[in-house]
């Protein structure tokens, strides 16, 4: 790789990146020091600073059917601002959402731009309803430790995905406020399938992502999860919640697992996953973010990014073949060497400067993938 172009904006360490669909090139970045940086890819200089909080900003996500609107999380605090409404230098918000008791670590927004969803350090989510303009549910009783990430199911508009540090991934129905599924990364049986040169931390969630409705012909409905100890589970989500079943045994689940199009091989457990590990060329230590890519193919790509300051990108359709097939060749596409850990990484939909990267310095790195 050539050397990354660095976007210069920020005063303290950059937190996270997302980039816009509507606008290929456009990137807005976060920071510890509480600003908000838009770059324009086109342009050398960044576009505008939006000082929004004396506090650092952990997340960031565009209203899903208005670009123009943006959602920050700051604290236990969630605000929204409409860009084209902001005056120099006078950061209104539009709203301010206090629901949340405990700092929050991902603000996202669901397709239909209806509802938000905030995960806490308490374990807790909140579901807030964007219309109403209220608290439309807190899911609790899930996660025993700080709730990482969150991201809601396109395809299944009332359930949302959930990691937490207490190595749970939750599949959750928020009309009903309770899980539908819960897997525990830390239980022995769910860590024997690894590798013996994977590294021992914890197989804390760091980030969860499921594909947007777009790119769900070409992967299907999938979710990926980004572990503690370097390993990326891509799980066939509709296979979970098919298997889920009360007390069912580990007999009784292997026969409602059906090869379709979906795909999938299932484990000793009835379940359709891939690992992608260390013995495959992932990462060695703790995975603290993956995206699908938007450039070129949507969801042609996974994207990951770790503590062992390394950058993977990992071929989707070759993965999911691999499924069907059990061979797992050449599943990673391209290595890319950093100097520091990664924060937080997002894709845009353009031909070059298409992957954005936060690590653990305040200036932004931007690759050009093909």
């Amino acid at each position: 790789m050539t050397e990354p172009r660095r976007l210069r904006g920020h005063k303290a360490t950059a937190t996270c990146c997302i980039a816009s669909r509507d606008k290929p090139g456009l990137v807005a970045t976060s920071g510890e020091d509480g600003c908000i940086c838009w770059f324009d890819m086109r342009c050398k200089d960044v576009k505008f600073v939006m000082d929004v909080s004396n506090e650092p900003i952990s997340s960031l996500c565009f209203n899903s059917g208005n670009e123009n609107i943006i959602y920050v999380s700051t604290g236990n605090e969630v605000k929204s601002f409409d860009v084209h409404m902001l005056a120099d230098n006078s950061w209104k918000p539009l709203e301010s959402y206090n629901y949340n008791k405990e700092e929050i670590n991902q603000v996202t927004c669901n397709s239909r731009s209806s509802f938000l969803a905030s995960a806490d350090d308490g374990g807790e989510i909140k579901i807030i309803d964007i219309h109403q303009k209220r608290i439309f549910k807190t899911l609790r009783a899930g996660h025993t430790s700080i709730c990482s990430s969150v991201q809601f199911i396109p395809w299944r508009p009332w359930e949302i995905v959930t990691g937490g540090l207490d190595s749970k991934f939750i599949i959750w129905d928020f009309s009903k406020g309770r899980p539908s599924k819960i897997v525990d990364f830390g239980l022995p049986d769910m860590r024997s399938g690894s590798n013996a040169g994977q590294c021992l931390n914890p197989a804390f969630v760091h980030s969860v992502k499921v594909p947007d409705v777009d790119m769900l012909d070409k992967i299907g409905k999938i979710c990926v999860v980004a572990r503690g100890d370097g390993v990326i589970d891509v799980i066939n989500t509709e296979s979970e919640l098919t298997a889920t079943k009360p007390k069912s045994s580990t007999k009784s689940r292997k026969g409602t697992q059906s090869k379709g199009s979906d795909g999938g091989v299932p484990d000793e457990n009835g379940r359709k996953w891939l690992h992608l590990d260390y013995s495959l060329g992932g990462h060695t230590a703790a995975v603290s973010c993956v995206t699908f890519s938007l450039f070129g193919e949507k969801g042609k790509f996974l994207v990951s990014g770790g503590n062992d300051k390394l950058v993977k990108v990992w071929d989707c359709s070759r993965c999911l073949d691999s499924w069907q097939t059990g061979d797992t060749n050449e599943l990673l596409h391209l290595d890319i060497n950093l100097t520091k850990k990664v924060n937080w990484l997002c894709t845009t939909p353009a031909e070059s400067d298409n992957l954005v990267v936060c690590d653990t310095t305040k200036l932004v790195k931007v690759y050009s993938v093909s």
